[in-house]
């Protein structure tokens, strides 16, 4: 059996750093401006709180999860800008304690989720481990959207270990909404943790292997940063192939961000 409670543990504290960034935020702070285009930290904040709901409807009752989505998607994947939208409108005090409230419940429901039990989601059913791990990979995602409008640095942590992750176990998808057959070939990961921490995944003999730092990697998989940008290196053709497609959240791909130059 999976114990989660350390991988929420460290959701807990992602979605505090978060937190920290923008309690003090008023409606003018708020509306600033993200790299994401035409998106506030209104925005990110209320598509945090609406993928939360989501996920607690999954947790909760399938039925209705599935329902829903026949609903909210029926014409696209445009259903995710509208709630975005939607939250950016209210007023700034209701929008971060619907947050707050949403992502508490949803911790509370996860750990109260039996191990092994496949919950319904907008790609393929998750396990209650995988869902806290992307919801933790969006959580500091958008948390560096809305740090760098507030011009802020963030201490990368050890929690990183998990995004890299989700960015690994994602190869294969991310080549598959780009229309590409997933590759044969593995890939060796290895990169370099915020402490000097030596993470690794895949076999130490493939041939083809991408290395760098975490963050870098992090920033990578949730395209908050351009290849051009990051201290990456890959090797083979695989490798090479997938570093400018890697994708770790669902949904079609985004517009990627400019080189910093």
């Amino acid at each position: 059996m999976t114990d989660i409670t350390a991988l929420l543990d460290d959701l807990r504290a992602e979605n505090d750093a978060l937190d920290a960034l923008v309690a003090d935020l008023d409606a003018a702070g708020m509306a600033t401006a993200t790299p994401a285009e035409g998106w506030t930290v209104a925005h990110q904040l209320a598509h945090l709180a609406w993928t939360d709901h989501w996920s607690l409807l999954a947790t909760g009752d399938p039925e209705a999860f599935h329902a829903a989505v026949q609903r909210e998607f029926e014409y696209g994947y445009d259903a995710v800008d509208r709630g975005a939208a939607e939250g950016a409108r209210e007023d700034p005090a209701a929008l971060l304690a619907r947050w707050r409230t949403g992502r508490r419940e949803l911790l509370a429901a996860l750990a109260a989720v039996p191990d092994g039990t496949r919950l319904p989601w907008f790609g393929p059913p998750m396990k209650p481990a995988s869902m806290a791990t992307a919801r933790l990979m969006e959580t500091w995602a958008h948390g560096q959207d809305v740090a760098d409008a507030l011009g802020a640095r963030r201490e990368p942590t050890a929690r990183l270990r998990h995004v890299a992750h989700l960015g690994v176990r994602t190869m294969g998808f991310a080549f598959a909404v780009h229309g590409r057959p997933a590759p044969t070939d593995p890939v060796r990961v290895e990169l370099i943790g915020p402490a000097g921490e030596f993470w690794e995944w895949g076999p130490v003999d493939a041939a083809d292997r991408v290395t760098g730092p975490a963050l870098d990697f992090c920033l990578l998989v949730t395209r908050r940063r351009h290849l051009d940008d990051l201290g990456l290196t890959a090797e083979g053709d695989t490798a090479r192939a997938w570093l400018p497609i890697a994708q770790a959240f669902a949904g079609p791909p985004g517009k990627d961000r400019p080189p910093l130059g």
